[in-house]
């Protein structure tokens, strides 16, 4: 069973203060015989590393219905879609994504008399990020304004 109390002991007594020369005493905490804390140690400096240069590449996109109501909507970017089945007058949809590859953005739906419509974005490429407002007025006249960039 694990003493806590024991262990604890221990590490104070491997990390005492000199007091005389104002230097902490920690040959003991990286010694050869404490792999436990050397590699607690090294895990966390490694995570440390890793998160600091880590960065995903997404497009943040909104959709706003300003006329009325849209039934199966279907927004599609390369690689992959998504969509609903119904966005209301005035409402907006969120939903992000990842590019993965190059090609034109589209959206599809049915309008309120029933009738497929399909409104072609602009072109966007592997690693771009930002964001996209598409925006649907009273007329379904589509409006898409990218603000994307590519840091490759």
């Amino acid at each position: 069973m694990y003493d806590y109390k024991e262990s604890r002991m221990k590490f104070v007594e491997r990390t005492k203060h000199n007091r005389k020369s104002g230097v902490w005493n920690t040959h003991g905490l990286l010694a050869r015989g404490n792999s436990r804390v050397r590699f607690l140690l090294f895990a966390y400096l490694g995570l440390l590393m890793l998160c600091a240069g880590c960065h995903s590449r997404f497009v943040e996109v909104t959709i706003v219905n300003q006329g009325p109501v849209m039934r199966v909507m279907e927004f599609d970017y390369p690689s992959a879609s998504f969509g609903a089945n119904m966005l209301d007058s005035g409402a907006k949809y969120h939903y992000r994504f990842k590019i993965q590859g190059s090609g034109p953005l589209s959206l599809q739906y049915q309008d309120a008399l029933g009738h497929n419509r399909t409104s072609e974005g602009p072109k966007v490429d592997q690693g771009e990020e930002g964001s996209l407002l598409v925006n649907i007025d009273a007329r379904g006249t589509v409006t898409w304004t990218p603000t994307l960039t590519n840091r490759q």
